[in-house]
């Protein structure tokens, strides 16, 4: 029997804004090289590295967390910042985030930082920064199923986009990005424009709920985040792909089409 893969802790990051038409969410097309989820329509995330854990200090609004969720909150900000350049962070003894202006002089480290050249501890030293994990919302707790090679323990966290700073994919891990509603995101789904997965595709239609940033914010503090390990039923009619009911997504199972 072939074991059981372990779960690798990651993070992923739901940037909001009010657009035009009501709340919108940024989401990046992964590259079709990357070995997990090529070529979807994602959150930006991804898993959490060692240097995630070494900057406690450099960290507001972690207070009673442990260690694990406080690299979890790290690892959300500085995938965010790799992946669409958005940073949720301050300037030492600030109480702003830092501006547009200032966030353009970043620009240089989102590679090395992706590439593991240099460690998020040396960029937040060099610059002065201080991470801004109370801009965090748990928002979603999902784990890969025991069937997979590919295992990810992955938290997901609501975070409200600073109105300067412009939010654009990076070029190597994600080839295109979206600010999309819900709604055309789900639309887009269906209609074929976009390849969404099971897990984003249900954490979208949550998301939907709500029609803009207040409501998305109220929500998630009132929810209780139940960790969601989806399995496989089989049943006269096919397979199944079925989640906890209790974790309070529109379905609990999903009929998997034939291949």
């Amino acid at each position: 029997m072939s074991k059981t893969a372990t779960p690798v802790p990651a993070a992923t990051i739901l940037m909001l804004r009010n657009g035009p038409s009501g709340l919108e969410v940024f989401m990046v097309v992964r590259h079709h090289q990357i070995d997990f989820a090529s070529g979807a329509l994602v959150f930006p995330g991804g898993k959490i590295d060692q240097g995630d854990f070494e900057v406690n200090s450099f960290c507001e609004g972690i207070e009673g967390q442990d260690d694990t969720s406080v690299a979890l909150m790290v690892g959300a900000i500085r995938e965010a910042f790799e992946e669409c350049g958005i940073l949720l962070a301050r300037r030492k003894g600030s109480a702003q985030l830092v501006s547009g202006q200032e966030l353009a002089g970043f620009e240089h480290y989102r590679k090395p930082l992706n590439d593991c050249e240099i460690s998020i501890r040396t960029f937040l030293e060099t610059e002065g920064l201080i991470l801004a994990c109370d801009e965090l919302h748990r928002f979603a707790h999902w784990i890969t199923p025991d069937m997979m090679p590919k295992r990810f323990d992955t938290h997901f966290y609501l975070a409200v986009a600073p109105e300067d700073h412009l939010a654009i994919h990076d070029g190597y891990e994600s080839v295109d990005s979206v600010w999309i509603s819900p709604n055309d995101a789900l639309k887009g789904a269906d209609d074929g424009t976009y390849t969404i997965i099971f897990p984003t595709r249900l954490n979208v239609e949550m998301l939907g709920e709500s029609q803009d940033l207040d409501h998305a914010l109220a929500l998630a503090a009132d929810r209780t985040i139940v960790p969601v390990l989806p399995w496989t039923e089989q049943r006269a009619d096919g397979n199944y792909l079925c989640i906890p009911s209790e974790a309070g997504y529109r379905v609990s199972e999903s009929r998997m089409e034939r291949t």
